[in-house]
């Protein structure tokens, strides 16, 4: 049986089941997690030169920041369909294509729509890789999904921290906020020749015949989206992802209204988006060792409110002490990311617990990056989106609490 997903437990992807074989796909998966966030972090940091130049009030601008999380949420869904029918590392090739070519265009143009427009096409492609991402470490590296997770996880904080830091910088270097932005469409460019590679001794994925049934079973969104697994990790997506959007949507903006300069506000943005890389190759280690994750769970949510209230009501003084805070508490995105590997027996489940976690979480998520945008616009102030966030905690904590026992979304499909 083929599996809905394009991924059965046992595909045979015989090119890279050697050793050689396996190290590109784990460069392919490196490069390719690198290139899934500075598409949209690096708006943030020169988010005043965007809407000066293009006239942005700040619902528009909201409404920017918010195409991401609205991206992920549509063509998320479509990833899994996509892979069954070209394969997974096809999809990932056209996804890093989409991504390229929407970051280099949306720097050339001169109007609100062309942007928003490209800026969408990026981010599809970022969602698409999102989506197909865990799965691709389920396929080639069963054995090793922790350790593997935690790889791909700390590259993309890496990603997002460089594109943080760096964008307000290059901006500076060159007098064009044109130019912070298109690095990363050449970065995107680079990620894209080893799935060229894969992708053209890609094979159909078929299961083989000593399969168990459950491990060639095929499993739609649908499916999972009836199971009690599948709804908590949607939310726990979809709330952390509300957090993280509206910080690196934001947060820049925030810095610099509260006497910050652009380099300043990119420097503190790239010290949230900095702590999360070592703990992004160390949870989602620890996450593939142990049976319960709620004191781990804990820990890391409970530095939310703490850094968004002293933010909010004593940004200046202790500016660093709030951002290590919030980046701990954004740690929680690759701690999500293993879960949806961990909380999956085979390719197919993953697959199909990924698509609809993260469409369906992002939904969620859209509300924050536009509300934040709403509220200022509304009290001329961020404090209240800031409050609001940290009573948004409270069901991010709630969620992450029923998804950290160890379970699997397969038995409540059996």
């Amino acid at each position: 049986m083929t599996s809905r997903t394009g991924l059965g437990d046992d595909a045979p992807l015989d090119p890279w089941r050697s050793r050689g074989g396996r190290a590109l796909v784990l460069v392919g998966l490196v490069l390719l997690a690198f290139n899934l966030r500075p598409a949209a972090v690096s708006v943030g940091p020169v988010l005043s030169e965007i809407r000066s130049a293009l006239g942005m009030s700040s619902t528009v601008a909201g409404v920017l920041t918010a195409l991401p999380v609205v991206s992920f949420a549509a063509f998320g869904a479509l990833a899994p369909r996509v892979a069954a029918k070209v394969g997974p590392h096809r999809t990932t090739l056209v996804a890093l294509v989409a991504v390229c070519a929407g970051i280099v265009l949306r720097s050339r143009v001169d109007s609100t729509v062309g942007f928003l427009l490209l800026s969408l096409l990026a981010l599809a492609g970022m969602a698409t890789g999102n989506v197909v991402m865990p799965s691709l470490v389920r396929l080639h590296f069963r054995r090793h999904v922790g350790l593997v997770t935690a790889t791909y996880s700390t590259a993309l904080a890496v990603g997002l921290t460089t594109a943080s830091l760096t964008t307000a910088p290059i901006a500076t270097a060159y007098d064009d906020w044109r130019a912070g932005i298109l690095t990363w469409g050449l970065t995107a460019a680079v990620a894209a020749v080893p799935w060229v590679l894969l992708a053209l001794r890609e094979t159909p994925a078929t299961p083989e015949p000593t399969q168990t049934p459950q491990a060639g079973a095929s499993y739609t969104l649908r499916q999972v989206a009836g199971t009690r697994l599948g709804r908590r990790m949607a939310m726990f997506f979809g709330f952390q992802s509300l957090m993280a959007y509206s910080i690196y949507g934001w947060f820049a903006e925030i810095y610099r209204d509260a006497g910050f300069s652009r380099d300043e506000a990119g420097v503190l943005l790239g010290v949230i988006a900095g702590i999360s890389i070592p703990l992004s190759f160390l949870l989602p280690v620890l996450a593939a060792r142990l049976e319960n994750l709620r004191p781990m769970v804990w820990t890391v949510v409970l530095c939310y409110p703490v850094g968004y209230l002293g933010l909010a009501f004593a940004p200046a003084p202790l500016a660093y002490l709030w951002a290590v805070l919030v980046g701990i508490g954004a740690s929680t995105f690759p701690l999500v990311l293993a879960m949806i590997a961990l909380r999956a027996r085979t390719p197919g489940g993953t697959a199909a617990l990924s698509g609809f976690t993260q469409s369906a979480g992002y939904v969620i998520a859209v509300v924050g990056p536009f509300g934040m945008g709403v509220l200022h616009d509304l009290t001329g102030s961020w404090s209240v989106g800031l409050v609001v966030l940290t009573v948004l905690v409270a069901p991010l904590l709630w969620a992450a609490l029923q998804v950290a026992p160890q379970q699997y979304v397969e038995d409540e499909l059996a």
